[in-house]
This record gives structure tokens, sequence and C-alpha cells, in this order.
């Protein structure tokens, strides 16, 4: 619905009252003539935009003069009912006055008015999410005078046109596709493309109908009073703080609701003045590859909001030096300046008016995983950085981004169009045309959003989708930037393709693409393909393993994988695990020739015929795992016991009764197979819970069923110990779950003291082994004291503490979590991020009480949250010594686990508050080599191909010490 033009309604008594204590506060900061009120360092108040505009003029840049309103100011507008009080607007005069003093113009003056920007700046970049209104302060009056002014009406009026537009749909929420129908339609009318080309009857015309839309959808006239204006504008910048695509992008890219944004109202400057005027983005390196280019593009006579918005296609930045070499060479020498002062790659914008250059925003520039880790390097290399801040500059989330597929180079396939290569990777699926239709098909399979141009409101079909393909915009346009920071392959700008979104398809000349059909997109090169193409896993960089080096050296936390199958293994060394954290024995169940045998064992009626079963199963279990200790040669491998409740291994109810019914009953076993299959029916109902996960399942099996935990200690050990035949080093470390007592794991451990140390004492080659628990039940972390008498080492089992911690189902907890987040009742989702305040203090408490008994304890974790940056951050604060996770994950692991240490450091100098409930750090283990040695041994095993069943290949390490500390680590890895 339309907003009112009206003015806002005056506040109460109360509320005056209330506002007028804050009047001496200070929410607004000048900047302008050489001298800024605030500086760089002041993002939380300034925001990310009004702290560069800040430095920018405090470092003698050209910068338009202007003022910031403040994020107190934001958080002032919504806890006084979106309504700020009159002292507030007092003061806004008071600072349109200072920009009136700088330009020699007064604002809502008829001869010579000054027009001005309003825009908005979070602390963190959300390019796109919120909301700007351009040539404010322009109504019939100041029309005139500034036809007057400069002397060219068409200028005047294509302002006025851009000003209405803007103005209704950010600041009346009228529909901006009501406006942009019009402009199209008179382009059509009169055969042309480009808005430039406009004349001023034309544009006169579009200003009637636009203020016609304005009236009708609002019910009032178009507001003229320029204060007024203003007025609404900030309002609405505050209120876009909380719009959908700004909820949206908050919650993908992790940036906490409560900041609210500022407003940079600022002097307006004419890129639209003529040929010798333009506007323009860009960074001061390649935001895509790293390289160390200029690279960006602009518009000749345009506006800013005409090169983001994609309505015409930019010309490559290189081009200004033919264009315009004074304002290219004067561009070069303040960016460079800009990247050196911050020590970072810039995002910036600039406008040129009638030859003259102004810089309107620079900021740290969004850019992919490689152009990060490139930069850092390479910056290293030219003495703009440390190692540690280098290592510091990586975002741990965006490692992930690594990941991309690539076109396999040996598929054969025809290019039938080719844009800009706008955000690397490459993906195929079904067109999809609108956002909510990506969102609703990318559930079931892969999907390729296809847009002349994206918005802001197309966020979540953007974050749905494998692939964007745009036909406008270009390297920086709102596609390109945010599939860039989503890491989504992105072709944009392919002008070749005409997008009929309304019937759902689009042209490549003769050839039609339809809604559903597939199609490849390559952004590593702009490439169009109808069909599927295969693709490829790609290759680490170098700057990679060199960052990994570093982070490796620098952290103490120490990093294991979640791994099954020597494959997963493999993979886990390749990204620098140290060690197998979980190995979950009953995914090795699972081949069609085991669960037969599995089945077998589960369907006995007596121990004999249980044990039978188990005898037939223990050379695949022993198998197994001798193939694992080969891999992990010298490095721990945490091995927990049977877990799942036995009714997991067998087939449901309708299956059985299926295969009843379509028995032969001429067959000679008819009667066998029919009794067989009534038994497991029998078993299947016998062996039936009504909460399983809290049922019969973890140690209760081993303890009901002591021969399946004897069985599985035996295949562990036998394999350890044909391993260590061969000359390599093996460390099993037996892991007991779902332990609440220690009487509990008291029976378990004898069973596996026994069974090991017979097999150990009649072998020829002894192995040291270690006898720890999952700590997944609140009991055992408030008794833990107990436990660590008798264990050696403690793993948290996060996902399961947090659901007997929480009460949440991890099954069912989605049917309302995403509510709690939406509704703030829970910041994050427990089950990805360890809850601090809750969860979080069950394991501080199990660790400190564990090592208040055993101060040798080893602890990590080993539940999904050893691969969660913030999660991994917790652990480091309260002395864990190791997190397990995917194999995936592991590089991001240490790479926070050195940003972690690095920030203890930081502390030191700076006391900051810890996160959650972690006031006070517990010593770490002195035996656990994890959190002792230093992890550079690491390095060698990270420039690999990351293929799931590919051959590793290792890179070795560059200094003969790494390999020193790497035989050290190998030797030592879980003694005690």
């Amino acid at each position: 619905m339309a907003k009112s033009t009206k003015k806002p309604a005056k506040k109460s008594k109360k509320e005056a009252k209330v506002s007028k204590s804050k009047a001496k506060d200070k929410y607004l900061y000048f900047f302008g003539d050489g001298k800024a009120e605030g500086t760089g360092e002041m993002k939380d108040l300034l925001g990310g935009k009004g702290a560069g505009l800040a430095e920018m003029t405090n470092i003698k840049i050209p910068v338009p003069p202007g003022f910031t309103v403040t994020t107190s100011a934001c958080h002032l507008y919504y806890e006084h009912n979106m309504i700020l009080p009159d002292w507030f607007e007092q003061d806004m005069k008071s600072y349109m006055g200072k920009i009136e003093k700088s330009m020699g113009r007064k604002f809502g003056d008829p001869k010579d008015p000054l027009l001005v920007s309003v825009r908005s700046g979070a602390k963190f970049s959300m390019p796109g999410m919120m909301d700007t209104v351009l040539n404010l302060g322009m109504n019939e009056e100041t029309l005139a005078g500034f036809i007057e002014k400069h002397g060219d009406p068409r200028f005047a009026y294509d302002n006025y046109r851009r000003f209405i537009s803007m103005f209704g749909n950010v600041v009346l929420s009228i529909d901006k596709d009501l406006f942009e129908d019009v402009i199209t339609k008179k382009k059509k009318d009169k055969n042309i493309k480009h808005d430039s080309s406009l004349q001023i009857a034309d544009l006169q015309d579009i200003v009637k109908k636009y203020k016609k839309i304005i009236a009708k959808k609002t019910g009032e006239p178009f507001p003229e009073d320029p204060y007024l204006q203003l007025a609404l504008a900030r309002d609405a910048v505050f209120r876009s703080w909380n719009n959908p695509r700004a909820l949206t992008y908050r919650r993908l890219n992790d940036i906490p609701s409560n900041l609210g944004t500022g407003v940079n109202i600022q002097a307006m400057v004419y890129g639209n003045m003529g040929n010798n005027s333009g506007t323009g983005v860009g960074f001061t390196r390649n935001p895509a590859t790293g390289e160390n280019e200029f690279y960006g593009e602009y518009l000749i006579n345009a506006q800013g909001e005409d090169v983001v918005a994609g309505v015409r296609t930019p010309t490559p930045i290189s081009q200004l030096q033919k264009e315009m070499p004074a304002v290219y060479d004067k561009l070069r020498k303040i960016t460079d300046r800009l990247e050196k002062h911050y020590r970072d790659v810039q995002d910036f914008e600039f406008t040129i008016e009638a030859g003259h250059l102004f810089m309107l925003q620079t900021r740290s520039g969004k850019r992919t995983i490689q152009a990060a880790l490139k930069i850092a390097t390479d910056m290293v290399d030219e003495g703009l950085l440390s190692s540690e801040e280098a290592v510091m500059r990586i975002d741990p989330n965006q490692l992930d981004h690594l990941l991309h597929p690539r076109l396999d180079p040996a598929a054969k396939y025809k290019v039938v169009a080719k844009g800009l290569n706008a955000s690397p990777g490459a993906a195929s699926g079904v067109v999809v045309f609108s956002a909510a239709e990506a969102v609703k098909v990318s559930g079931k399979k892969s999907c390729i959003l296809v847009r002349q141009e994206t918005n802001p409101d197309d966020i979540e079909g953007m974050n749905s989708a494998v692939g964007i393909l745009t036909s406008r915009g270009g390297m920086t346009s709102h596609a390109a930037v945010v599939a860039r920071g989503m890491g989504r392959p992105c072709v944009a700008g392919c002008e070749a393709i005409r997008v009929n979104e309304a019937k759902k398809q689009f042209h490549i000349g003769k050839l039609i693409i339809k809604s559903g059909e597939v199609i490849t997109i390559n952004g590593s090169t702009g490439e169009i393909i109808v069909g599927s193409v295969a693709t490829i896993d790609p290759e680490l960089s170098g700057e990679f393993a060199t960052i990994m080096g570093w982070a490796d050296e620098m952290g103490r936390l120490g990093v294991r994988a979640n791994a099954d199958t020597p494959v997963d293994a493999k993979q886990a060394l390749a990204f620098g695990a140290e060690g197998i954290g979980l190995c979950r024995t009953e995914h090795m169940f699972f081949s069609e020739a085991r669960l037969a045998i599995v089945r077998e064992m589960i369907l006995a009626d007596s121990t004999d015929k249980r044990q039978e079963a188990l005898d037939k199963l223990m050379p695949f279990q022993k198998k197994d795992f001798k193939k694992l200790f080969d891999v992990m040669d010298g490095y721990p491998v945490t091995i927990r016991t049977l877990d799942p409740p036995l009714h997991e291994f067998l087939p449901g109810q309708e299956e059985i009764e299926a295969k009843m019914a379509a028995l032969d009953k001429t067959d000679e076993e008819y009667d066998a197979k029919l009794a067989t299959l009534r038994k497991t029916i029998l078993r299947i109902d016998e062996l039936k819970e009504m909460n399983p996960m809290l049922g019969h399942r973890g140690c209760r099996l081993g303890i009901v069923y002591p021969e399946i935990t004897e069985m599985q200690v035996r295949a562990i050990i036998e394999a350890a110990c044909d391993v260590a035949k061969t000359g390599k080093k093996v460390y099993p470390e037996i892991m007991i779950p779902l332990v609440g007592h220690i009487n509990e794991f008291r029976n378990q451990k004898e069973v596996v003291e026994r069974i090991a140390n017979g097999i150990i004492g009649r072998s020829k080659h002894k192995v040291e082994y270690l006898i720890g628990t999952m700590i997944e039940i609140p009991r055992a972390a408030l008794t833990a004291d107990q436990i660590a008498e008798e264990a050696q080492f403690f793993s948290f089992g996060t996902n399961d503490l947090t659901q007997m911690g929480m009460g949440f189902s991890r099954d069912d907890a989605t049917k309302f979590l995403r509510y709690y987040s939406e509704k703030g009742i829970l910041e994050k989702d427990p089950f990805v991020t360890i809850d601090t305040e809750g969860i979080g203090q069950l394991i501080q408490m199990g660790t400190e009480k564990g090592r208040q008994t055993n101060p040798k304890l080893k602890v990590g974790i080993c539940g999904e949250h050893g691969g969660d940056p913030d999660s991994i951050q917790f652990c480091h604060e309260i002395g864990l010594d190791y997190v397990s996770c995917s194999p995936f994950r592991v590089p991001i692991a240490r790479l926070v686990s050195a940003q972690a240490t690095l920030r203890d450091k930081e502390s030191l100098a700076k006391p900051s508050k810890k996160k959650g409930s972690a006031k006070k750090k517990p010593a770490s283990s002195k035996s656990s080599t994890t959190a002792k040695a230093k992890k550079t041994t690491k390095a060698k095993a990270v420039v690999t191909k990351v293929k799931k069943s590919s051959k590793v290949e290792k890179k070795p390490a560059k200094k003969p010490a790494m390999k020193k500390a790497a035989a050290k680590k190998k030797g030592a890895k879980a003694k005690k």
C-alpha cells in the first residue's frame, strides 16, 4: 500500500519528554571543506558509508559536502514509534545550513536550489538492500530556478523525473514498474533505445504521468515542500533497514539486526550534465580474480543509479583514459591513495560533473574467495599487510566457495551466447524467470534464475538458484555483486538474449528457451550453453596453501574430521585434518551384503545365534578399520561404537508385508520364507519405541548385548595390530556413545580393556589406544568429574546435546525454528551454531569438571558445530583441544582456529568481553599434542584436486623444520 505524503504525526507530551532527554546526544556529523566531524573508525555510529565519507574528507579527497544521520538516530526513530522529535528536525535544518554555506546554494531556493541525495549506510556493506533517493529538493519552483541556473531544460527535467520515480517508489512505496512502464512506452513510441535520447517534451510528459500515478496511489499530490521531502526520505531509509530484502540479506550474511543504519545527506553532483560528465563504480583490484588491475565501469551522461541498476550496459573503466585522460589520471591517483590508506581493496563510486571529479563512496570491496586469497598474499608481499593481518582478512565462510565446480574441459558443447563473466563458477539447471519460482523449484531440482536484471527483491530467489543470468547490467550490477557474495556463478549483461518474463521464455536470435528447459552458464567466461554440461571440481590455488600454512602456524585449536571411509579420510588429510574425530561404525553396515548379516544378528533369538552373525560381520569391520588406519598413518582415529537403535537396520513393516504378498505359494521354501518374514514383523514390533532417540541405543546396546561391543573392539584392535606390523603408526581412540552415568562407562570400559588387552598381549606389535566417551546427555556434563576419573578423553556430541538440552527434536524443529529466527526468539539456529548461553554452559561445565579430576583429559567436539565459525570460536575460548567436522569444512576450522588465537592477542592489548558464557578460559590438556604442536605440517596437503573419489596429490612442505615437526607430531599424536 502506498504511503502518505503528509507530515509525520506529532509526538505526545510523554513521548516528547522522553525525546527531549536525548536531545543532548549528538546525532548528526558534518563532512565538507576538507574537514569532517567524524572519522573512518566510527563505523558503529556513522555506518560504513558515513565513516568512509568522513575519512576521505579528512585526507583531502574531493567529496561533496554533507552530513551523516547516525545509527543512534535510527534507534531513536524505532524506539519512539517511528517519529523523530521536533528538536531533531531543527538540528537537521541547522546541518542543511552547513551544506548550503559550503555549496553557496540554498535548499528550496527557487533561483539557485541546492539538491541533495539521501542514502543508507549500515556498518556492514549491504549492496542494494536498502534505499536511496537522488535529486531531492526539486519541485515546480526549484525546477524553474534549476533551468535558469544551468540553462539546460532537458537536464533539469531528466533530474526531476528521476527524483519523482525514486521518491514514489522508495518513500511512498509505489511499485517501480508503474514508473518504468511509462518511460518504456515513451521510448517505444519514439523508437529510441536509451533514456538519454528522450527530448524535453518527452520528459515533461513523463513527469506529468508520474505525478498522476502518485496522486492516484496515495490520494494526495506529490509533496512540494523540500524539508518534508527530506524528512520523509530520511525516514524511508530508516524503514528500509527492516524491509524484506534487508532482513534476508542480514540472515544470509549473519549481520546483527540491532545495528541500525545511518543516513547520508549529501549535496548532489551531476553525472548527467552532458558528454563531459559521467558516473562510475570500481575496485582498486579485480574483485573476481584478485589481480592487481584497475577494475570498474562507467557511463557518460548518467547518474549513479544507471550503473548499478543495469539500465544501460556500462563501458570498462580503462576506456575512460581515452575519453577523459586528466580525470582518469586523477581517479587512479586517488584510488591508489585510498587503497594504501585503508590497506585493503577499495570499492569506490565517483561522479564527473562537467569535467570535475568527485568521490561519493569508498569501502572495503566485496570479493570472491579466490580474489581474497590472492589479494591477502599479494599485500603481504607488497608490505601492506603482515601475515597475521592477511589471515584475519579471509572470511571463513567464503572458503566454501572454493569448492565450486567448473566445466569439464573434455566436455563437448556449443556456446549460444556470451555475456559478462560477472561471478566465477559453472552451473546447470532448469530455467526460471522469477525469484518466487526459483524458491519453489529449488527444493526439487537445480535452477538458473534468468532476468532482464535482478533487483534487491530477488535476494531469496538468487540464494535458491545455482546460477544467475541477466540480459542487462555490468560487472558491478546488482546481480554481479550479490552473486559474487553468495558464491553463485553469474553471467550478466548478455545483450544477445531477449528476456520475456511474462511469457517465461528468452530468445537468442531464433532460438527460444522456455521455463523448465535446462541451460548451463559459465560465470568464469560469460558463456551460455543449451543443455547440461559435465563439471569437475576445482584445483585449490597456491595462495590457499600459503594462507593455510600461516594459519596453521598461528592456531592453537586442533582440527580433525568426521570420516567413515578411506575416501573421506584421504579428503580430510588433503584439507589438513590432524586426525579423525568421529568414525561412525554404523555407516559401515549399510551395504547389501553386510545389512543382511546385521539383520540376522538383530533377529537372532539367542546369544549363540547373535554371536554367529557377529562373527560373520567381524571380518568386514576389521577390513574397514585396516583401510582407515592405513590412510591415517600416524594420526589418531576416534571410533564410536554402535550408536543408533537397532530398528534402523530393519526394513519397514509395509515393505515386509509387500514381500509376504509377493511370495510364490508353489515355492518349496514358501513356508520357511513366510515364517522368516513373520518373525521379522514381530521383531520390528518388539523394537518399536515411542522415542527412539532416547531409547535403546548407544552404550545401552553394548550393555544389554556386550557381544556387539566385543566384536567391534576386536575388529578395531586386530586391525590396528595388523597395520602396525607394516611399520605404520596407529592410534585408535575408542569412544563409547550416549553415556549418562559413570557406571555405564565403567561397564563398557571393562569390555573394551578385556578384549583389547588380550589381543595386544598376544601380538608382537604393541598398540596404544585410548578409551573415552561422547558427552551428549546433559547429565554426563553435570557429572563429568566422575566420568573423567575413568575416561581418557571427552568428545562433545553437540547435535544430541543440543537436542536434549533444549528439548528440540532435530527432525521436527525445522517446523518452528524459522519463526523463532524471524521473531527474534533465537538469534541463530542452535543446530547450526552452539547456543553459548545454554548448551555452551554444559560444554564449558563438562570440560572444567572433567579436568578437575583428570588434568590430562583431552576434550573436543564432533557434532556439526565443529565446522561452524562461531562455534569454533567458542570452543577456542573455553579451552577445548580440538574440533571435528566434515572433511570439506576442515579448512574453515583451521582458519578460524588461527583467527581465534589472533583475537586473543588483540584482547591482551585491548580487553573485550567474551562470547556467551566463556568468562574464563580453562587450561588446555597438557597431554594434547594437538594443542601444543605447531600445525605447520598441514600445508603440505592442501594444493589438491578436490575430488571425493580421486587420488590425493600432496605438495611437500617447503621448510625442513616443517618435516621435523610433522614427524614429531605423528609419533606423539595420541600419547598421554
